[in-house]
């Protein structure tokens, strides 16, 4: 990787920093050597502008509205691939051949049954627990399970742990909401495609047969598409510090699933549903919009703009058609869909949205269409987590490949008291 330096200086003294070369996007200073030449440390609350790693994996322009995945667009992937096409290409580098691809969905199928004890795992849940929370124990114990998969420097063993957690992430999840409401376990089915696989899971009952819906499987496999990785977002983050200590890949993805669960992240989607039921019908959304504009008004249009996105997210585009393919099919009436389609018109015509770039981002449309499935909202994280399981286990992957990893190990600007000497205090009788 070509590299420069730029000089940095302090007291008067000049340091001479490394910039290393993007393949695309902001080159970098490499600020490694910065305290031992100067006794400083660089300052950046949320590592804003701070990148933590090397990665070949996902690459972001927000301004821009680009997304790609091992340097395809998102839209194109999106379009004529499936999700476990995209896993593939995320885990490899490379999209697969027809014989790889066949191999691939045969092994990630025939790893989505979990061992018969994680049933009875459940059993200890309250029955109104988050699905986040189940999620985040029962991907936890998966360690406790596969001891033969739990190795991370044995390449052979990471690939199973890889595979084993995309195969496995929407059976758990789709244990956690049948637990949720009280109807028995389904055991996943080898014939169905992953999306299909998993409303078979949620929605399936023993008492009358489940009619597939192509056109609703297609929708949830986009669904897992656009949310498959999206770079060193929170969560994303979080895996690899979490596996920068050499933790097990299972341990790894439930911290990732913890910091998912956080309402600014996974929970994103949830707080458009809120929104549209506080808003209530098409009639208040004016009175809304309104008080968006107000400055000193709290209430925030969720699901409009995105902290990364400052363009129109290339996902929502995708994402506002497959809505309403999905919407048409399904024949919903719910006043909380006509509220989202007709807000929707009207920020997208209204300057001041338009202007600001506050356009309908991903969470926007994928609530739309994972209420219209039937998903309550408190199971839209837990959906956010099956589909990001990929993205977590390539960056783990990626992370644990790396010939110059060390450990994670933040730096702090402590500003606390300076060193004070104790005192002991003197106990007496009253």
């Amino acid at each position: 990787m070509e590299q420069t330096t730029s000089r940095v200086e302090v007291d008067g003294k000049t340091v001479e920093l490394p910039i290393k070369k993007a393949a695309l996007g902001a080159n970098v200073i490499d600020m490694r050597t910065l305290q031992a030449q100067t006794g400083l440390l660089s300052f950046d609350p949320g590592f804003i502008s701070t990148a933590s790693c090397e990665t070949k994996i996902t690459y972001i322009d927000g301004d821009a509205g680009v997304l790609l995945h091992r340097g395809y667009p998102i839209d194109q992937l999106a379009e004529h691939s499936d999700y476990l096409e995209v896993c593939y290409l995320l885990l490899h580098g490379e999209l697969p051949t027809a014989a790889q691809k066949q191999d691939f969905d045969y092994r990630v199928t025939h790893h989505t049954m979990v061992h018969e004890q994680m049933t009875r795992f459940f059993q200890g849940f309250r029955r109104d627990a988050h699905p986040m929370s189940i999620m985040v124990a029962s991907v936890g114990a998966l360690s406790a399970f596969y001891h033969d998969s739990t190795d991370i420097f044995d390449p052979h063993q990471r690939m199973i742990a890889s595979m084993r957690l995309i195969a496995k992430a929407p059976t758990l999840a789709a244990m956690a909401y049948k637990y949720s409401i009280g109807q028995p376990f389904n055991y996943p089915r080898n014939d169905l495609d992953y999306a299909s696989n998993f409303l078979h899971m949620c929605f399936a009952i023993p008492t009358e047969p489940y009619a597939q819906n192509p056109i609703v499987s297609r929708a949830l496999d986009r669904i897992f598409i656009l949310h498959a990785d999206l770079a060193q977002v929170a969560s994303t983050s979080t895996v690899r510090l979490a596996g920068s200590s050499g933790a097990d890949p299972f341990a790894c993805i439930a911290a990732g699933v913890a910091s998912l669960w956080g309402p600014s992240h996974g929970g994103a989607n949830e707080a458009v549903l809120r929104m549209l039921a506080e808003i209530g019908s098409p009639d208040r959304i004016p009175h809304f919009l309104a008080r968006a504009k107000d400055k000193s008004d709290p209430f925030r249009l969720m699901g409009f703009g995105h902290r990364i996105y400052k363009n129109y997210d290339p996902r929502a585009k995708i994402m506002q058609r497959t809505a309403r393919e999905a919407l048409a099919e399904l024949k919903v009436s719910d006043p909380l869909v006509d509220v989202a389609l007709e807000l929707e018109r009207i920020a997208l015509s209204d300057d001041y949205f338009v202007s600001r770039k506050l356009f309908p981002n991903i969470d926007f449309y994928s609530g739309i269409i994972l209420k219209a499935m039937g998903f309550p909202t408190s199971m839209f994280p837990a959906l956010f987590a099956v589909a990001r399981t990929v993205g977590w286990v390539a960056q783990w992957k990626e992370m644990i490949e790396y010939p110059k990893l060390r450990m994670g190990h933040p730096s702090q600007l402590y500003v606390g008291e300076p060193q004070r000497k104790y005192k002991p205090i003197e106990f007496r009788d009253v």
